[in-house]
């Protein structure tokens, strides 16, 4: 079927392309032979022209000849004396060279040989008159001093080459012609000499025929021998080509079952074998490889299930001794913390009372500190805590839909005690609706820490300026502060576990805690920096706005994971 396909294309395309070819080879072999035709008849009538130019300047120069008169002949009666007889009594009439011109025009025409006819513009004999070609050529002659004109006209049905020549004015054609006003070597008139093509046409189309069926011929017999010569030297070996390939395909082919064809089809059969057998031996390699690279994969994913095994136990004594760490220290810490209240309020009232109060109020003292170590070690264990189920996956997340706007001013509202004790002010820049979906509980950890934050290092008077805006589908909050600021170099650490700046107060746990939150909900959380002078600060963190699939997924993995608990 791919044979047939590529021999017929292969065939029409030469087709068109010999068609064509010889098409314009005729065309050009026709016209040319057209030219020659016209420049015979040309040729001709230029040789009938001059005899009879010829015989007309023999008659001229004998001053006229006498023929005799026949029963239908009438002397003329433009020249003088046109009638003699001889001694015997016979009678003959004188012919002037244009009644000769104009006899021997009879006489061909009558047997459809050619034809000629004598004119002027200045008539002697109205019979000469002239017609159209006649005119427009003697027009010419006198104007453009050309020396010949042809043409080729339809007359009744029939074609005829039509040629006509000047006669100018010679000093034997004075004696008829002087009263007219003509010198020697003026125009005197034209012969024109018609010439019937229909021999020549018959010829012309007989050639064209015979071109055409010889073209004919020349196509299809070479088309045949190109069909033979094709399926010898082409579609042949094509065809068993294409049987080695469908043989290989399926596993079948002889690399001894080579083409001896002695041109470039061997010399394909040969590569295509040498590629089968470098595609074999590859094929073996890459098996070997395979079963080798299987084998290594098979004993490797014993090993790492092994591994894994034992990561899921060690992240389960880790889970279980997180929990059990969280029961047994935050029990009796907060019963120190309560104990500890309980003391210091007790001092308190016996202060007023013993009579040794610079004691009992160094006591209070020392209470008082070990009081606020107690809260600091209470919120550096839950912190540690809650960062370890967060990073454990552990931690049960809450994915609702929240109003940041809200949020920032119940945080807001939260921390204003704490603002006022230093005299610092908010100053915040939010918007009525910030619309998202998050954990609300953590989103306010992460605000009341980064605020926090913000009070515990400005100094008092100062302003803490909060913003909150939509960007590229996310929203960004603000915490900027004018504190004592963050190096440059303290940049990409202070988001680290247990990373303090110089002897900051804290465990070095609440950035690290935010940037997990804000990792957890997709989102980013950062620092800008002042690089100018080290002094304030502008904490940010970004979350997608609306919240995102994953969120809604998260979400309904929770509440799945809600009741299945």
């Amino acid at each position: 079927m791919v044979s047939s396909k590529l021999s017929l294309k292969v065939i029409l395309t030469c087709s068109l392309i010999l068609t064509t070819a010889l098409s314009i080879s005729f065309t050009h072999i026709q016209m040319h032979q057209q030219e020659i035709i016209a420049g015979q008849l040309e040729n001709e009538a230029r040789v009938l022209f001059k005899q009879i130019v010829i015989t007309r300047q023999w008659i001229a120069d004998h001053g006229g000849i006498y023929v005799e008169k026949l029963p239908w002949t009438k002397p003329s009666q433009y020249i003088k004396n046109p009638e003699i007889a001889d001694v015997s009594g016979k009678r003959y009439i004188k012919k002037t060279p244009a009644m000769v011109t104009k006899d021997l025009a009879l006489y061909t025409k009558d047997r459809e040989l050619f034809w000629f006819h004598i004119t002027s513009l200045k008539l002697i004999n109205p019979e000469n008159a002239p017609d159209a070609f006649e005119k427009d050529a003697l027009v010419r002659f006198e104007k453009e001093n050309i020396k010949e004109l042809n043409t080729v006209e339809i007359i009744e049905g029939s074609s005829y080459f039509r040629y006509i020549s000047p006669l100018y004015v010679k000093e034997s054609c004075l004696t008829c012609h002087g009263t007219q006003g003509y010198k020697v070597g003026d125009v005197r008139g034209a012969i024109s000499i018609t010439l019937p093509m229909s021999k020549t046409v018959a010829m012309i189309n007989d050639n064209k025929k015979y071109m055409f069926f010889a073209g004919v011929i020349t196509v299809l017999s070479t088309m045949t021998a190109l069909y033979l010569m094709l399926k010898k030297v082409v579609l042949s070996p094509l065809g068993n080509l294409k049987e080695s390939i469908s043989e290989f395909s399926k596993g079948r082919y002889n690399v001894n079952n080579n083409l001896k064809t002695g041109d470039e089809f061997e010399d394909i059969c040969r590569a295509f074998g040498e590629m089968t057998t470098k595609i074999n031996e590859y094929h073996r390699t890459l098996n070997e490889r395979i079963n080798s690279a299987t084998y290594d994969l098979t004993r490797m994913n014993k090993r790492l299930n092994k591994a894994n095994n034992l990561l899921q136990e060690a992240n389960d004594k880790k889970s279980d001794f997180i929990a059990r760490a969280s029961h047994e220290l935050r029990t009796p810490l907060t019963s120190i913390k309560g104990a500890m209240d309980y003391i210091s309020a007790k001092l308190t009232i016996f202060v007023d009372e013993s009579p040794d109060k610079k004691s009992i109020e160094d006591l209070c003292v020392f209470f008082d500190v070990i009081k606020k170590n107690a809260e600091r070690l209470i919120r550096m264990v839950n912190g540690m805590l809650d960062l370890e189920r967060i990073e454990l996956g552990a931690y049960d997340w809450r994915f609702v839909p929240v109003n940041l706007s809200h949020l920032i001013a119940e945080t807001l509202t939260y921390l204003q005690v704490n603002a006022d004790e230093k005299g610092i002010f908010f100053s915040a820049l939010i918007p009525e609706r910030l619309p998202t979906i998050a954990d609300e509980d953590r989103i306010k950890q992460v605000l009341i820490n980064l605020i926090s934050n913000a009070i515990k290092f400005s100094p008092e008077g100062s302003e803490i300026t909060l913003k909150a805006y939509i960007e590229d589908g996310h929203i960004v909050t603000e915490v900027c502060d004018e504190g004592i600021g963050i190096k440059p170099s303290s940049k990409t650490r202070i988001f680290e576990k247990f990373y303090k700046e110089g002897n900051k107060e804290g465990a070095g746990l609440g950035l690290s805690i935010c940037k997990s939150i804000i990792d957890a909900h997709n989102g980013i959380i950062d620092v800008k920096i002042n690089t100018e002078k080290i002094s304030g600060s502008c904490f940010y963190f970004k979350i997608p706005e609306q919240g995102s699939a994953e969120y809604k997924q998260r979400s309904f993995t929770s509440a799945a994971d809600k009741e299945g608990m």
